[in-house]
């Protein structure tokens, strides 16, 4: 009760005030990208911006840290392809024409290959120019410019902030193969309804380098577009505390765990709690005062995690989001969670101070 008396505190302390000051900071970055993006569009009708406010939140930003963000960029049409995850590139799959006639009826048909993948990569790199010119003519040309040596279409703005704008398909009514395994039949965490909800809801491909394939330079790794699930993991995470057991992680690992090599992002600390998920599969294990217990659990899982080298993605088991992670930085990384929750098992005050 004293430990879930101190997250309490924490929550309405630190961890709303993080979400404020990054609130805000959303605001300010949305007015630079937004301005870009409508230079983009005159120059090149393919590419809308799909940035919307509603009811003072931003749709089709991530955000990664309190510095970085991502923009998704959803483009239009994608119906002649084929969706091809044979599981040959982890994390990726590959769009690839339907019937070779049908080349001139795409939308993109200058950035299919000679061999009829859509090339992630292409069409990128042509996003990627008309970034760098609308930069140049837009309204904060002052306080905007590109990140440099990197195929990815990245701003830095106001030397404070990065944010990165991925151009995308949604992809609905469909799920891919290499997730074919969710959910795990022996668990009966999420229902039925729940799962039916989550695969209606689809996923996105991202045109973005694919970690899972660094080192491995070959032609379908170009071409290949990177699976993304963020709006199905929001979907299971809604219900008793669990958004307010991802406020807490998220705010500990700003304040802590933002470590040389970049070991730990927020989207770990969302699939531990996915995987928590699934080993408390009962409503009540998720009841606010049992919020102590799940974040211990997943802290503890984090060291696990960290010892091992090793962080399944939560839809993709085959894909390990610490791969291309120093060892040296996992290794800190882990010690530095051991402190944390040590701390935080011992002696609820130490949160004030956390």
């Amino acid at each position: 009760a004293k430990l879930v008396y101190q997250l309490n505190k924490y929550y309405n302390e630190r961890c709303q005030a993080r979400k404020a000051a990054i609130a805000k900071t959303i605001r300010e970055v949305c007015k630079v990208v937004s301005d870009v993006l409508k230079e983009v569009e005159v120059q090149e009708p393919r590419f809308i911006s799909s940035l919307s406010e509603i009811d003072a939140r931003y749709e089709g930003m991530e955000v990664i840290s309190p510095n970085e963000f991502e923009v998704v960029l959803y483009l239009n049409q994608m119906g002649v392809f084929n969706f091809v995850d044979d599981g040959s590139l982890p994390g990726c799959a590959v769009l690839k024409l339907s019937d070779g006639r049908k080349r001139s009826m795409s939308l993109w048909v200058e950035f299919i290959t000679a061999s009829g993948y859509l090339s992630a990569r292409k069409i990128r790199s042509r996003f990627q120019t008309l970034v760098a010119q609308a930069v140049d003519k837009c309204s904060y040309r002052d306080v905007v410019k590109m990140v440099a040596d990197t195929s990815e279409v990245k701003l830095r703005i106001r030397e404070r902030y990065v944010v990165q704008i991925t151009p995308a398909f949604k992809c609905t009514g469909i799920w891919p193969r290499s997730a074919a395994q969710w959910p795990m039949p022996h668990i009966p965490w999420p229902g039925p309804n729940r799962v039916a909800e989550v695969k209606a809801e689809g996923f996105n491909l991202l045109s973005k380098e694919c970690y899972s394939l660094t080192g491995k330079q070959s032609s379908a790794e170009s071409d290949a577009w990177v699976l993304q699930f963020s709006e199905a993991e929001n979907r299971l995470l809604m219900g008793g505390c669990r958004k307010k057991c991802l406020s807490v992680l998220k705010t500990l690992r700003d304040r802590h765990l933002e470590l040389p090599g970049q070991p730990l992002n927020n989207y770990h600390m969302k699939t531990l709690l996915l995987y928590e998920c699934e080993k408390h599969p009962r409503e009540t294990d998720w009841d606010e005062s049992c919020l102590g217990d799940r974040l211990n659990g997943i802290l503890l899982q984090l060291i696990s995690c960290l010892q091992c080298r090793r962080c399944p993605h939560y839809f993709l088991p085959n894909l390990d989001l610490f791969q291309g992670k120093p060892h040296s930085a996992l290794e800190a990384a882990a010690k530095q969670t051991w402190r944390l929750a040590r701390e935080i098992l011992t002696n609820a005050k130490s949160l004030d101070k956390l």
